[in-house]
């Protein structure tokens, strides 16, 4: 398929997605999933007009993915509850640590003793497809800055950081395979990959974020407007961070998830935003003050408030686009029965055990562990991991393998998740 053919396809399903949108939120299936439909049948499995080989084409798809997760991650940190709640977050933190770590671990030993891989190859599966997924997964996550929904967000909060907590693990199955440096004993791992990356990543997006709060404050004081400025000092700081994290070895999801945290915290903090009946803080509406205390000065826009509809718009454009080239991405052949197997195995049994195991005595209800357990959407994170891996020198069968695998679990959690997010939802809210 030409790159006009692609255009003109990509132009009729975001003109079908924007007039539709209504009509598309009471459908049964998620936006993904028609997206998918629309892959597949014009991919290798049906019609064959377009397709993409993974090995060949992983550094492109690195980026695009790579891309696609960044303006997700921050849209996900600048909708985080403010303040910042030990209490709150503390689930999220164990899913995104601990429960990862678990679902790596019982991917693994399935990946070595049912498909008799290598232990280092276990590993790196494990790591590829344990991180939930913060772009396609919108359903279940946070739908605007502050809400304060106990699932969406423990969702959300896992999503932002996972995608930077599984690289460490990535790293360990490299390694393992010979591709990567652990060191003596894997001291190495421990002290550079695990911890130094992580807590330098995080310290330097909360730096990153609060100072451009500080800085969009002093601005804000002499004029107010800066509507289109705040997209480009949204894409500015996710740019920076990710930069700087690079620079300095450190995982740089992780920061510009914590920078976008960070952003939405401080700025709250500095306009005196009001707290809501949960002690929550709120940004002031703007708009319609004017009209009724004409004699008082407009309040600051916040950088991340007003930025974060054209990331969400962003977010949306890279769903569509990723989500096509996975239907190209396959063929009839991935559709065996290790791929089945390790995809039921990790939506049924390892995600679930994880998540329980992780919250156990969390002070969490059932039903939420129960629903977390669940909504552990794969996607665009996944792919973005394996042609990371693909491209450091994963050895072409071995590559040929994990992609078949990792193609065909996305798919499978785009079709059991869509299908069931909302009503399982509805239940959940509904009771």
């Amino acid at each position: 398929m030409s790159i006009t053919a692609w255009f003109i396809l990509i132009g009729c399903l975001m003109l079908a997605r924007g007039l539709a949108a209504t009509s598309i939120a009471r459908l049964p299936f998620t936006s993904a999933m028609a997206y998918l439909g629309v892959g597949l049948l014009l991919g290798p499995m049906f019609l064959g007009l377009f397709s993409i080989d993974l090995i060949k084409q992983a550094p492109l798809l690195e980026t695009l993915t790579e891309i696609a997760v960044l303006i997700s991650l921050f849209s996900a940190g600048v909708k985080m509850p403010v303040p910042f709640s030990l209490a709150r977050w503390l689930p999220s933190l164990r899913l995104a640590w601990l429960s990862m770590a678990l679902s790596v671990a019982l991917v693994a030993a399935f990946c070595t003793l049912v498909l008799g891989l290598p232990l280092g190859a276990g590993v790196l599966l494990g790591a590829i497809l344990a991180p939930t997924d913060p772009v396609l997964a919108t359903d279940v996550q946070v739908r605007r800055a502050g809400d304060s929904d106990h699932l969406r967000f423990t969702l959300t909060c896992e999503a932002g950081m996972n995608d930077g907590t599984g690289f460490p693990f990535v790293m360990l199955g490299l390694g393992l395979l010979g591709l990567h440096e652990l060191g003596d004993h894997g001291i190495r791992w421990v002290w550079h990959d695990l911890l130094w990356a992580s807590a330098a990543a995080i310290a330097l997006g909360i730096a990153g974020g609060a100072l451009l709060a500080w800085l969009g404050w002093q601005l804000r004081g002499k004029d107010p407007k800066h509507e289109v400025l705040d997209d480009l000092a949204g894409l500015g700081l996710i740019a920076l961070v990710y930069g700087l994290a690079d620079w300095l070895q450190a995982w740089g999801f992780l920061a510009v998830f914590f920078a976008g945290v960070a952003l939405r915290q401080t700025e709250l903090v500095l306009t005196g935003a009001r707290k809501d009946r949960q002690g929550l803080l709120q940004a002031e509406e703007v708009h319609a003050s004017s009209a009724t205390r004409p004699a008082e000065p407009e309040a600051p826009l916040t950088v991340s408030g007003e930025a974060l509809v054209f990331k969400e718009h962003l977010e949306r454009l890279s769903e569509l686009t990723l989500v096509l080239l996975l239907g190209g991405a396959i063929s009839a052949v991935a559709w065996n029965w290790r791929s089945w197997a390790t995809g039921l195995f990790l939506l049924l049994v390892a995600r679930p055990c994880s998540v329980m195991l992780g919250l156990l005595a969390s002070g969490t209800s059932l039903r939420l562990r129960g629903l977390a357990a669940w909504f552990g959407v794969r996607g665009i994170g996944s792919v973005y991991y394996l042609c990371y891996a693909i491209h450091h020198g994963l050895p072409p069968a071995l590559a040929r393998e994990l992609s078949n695998i990792t193609i065909v679990v996305v798919m499978l959690s785009i079709i059991m998740h869509g299908l069931s997010v909302k009503p399982l939802l509805d239940r959940y809210w509904h009771p």
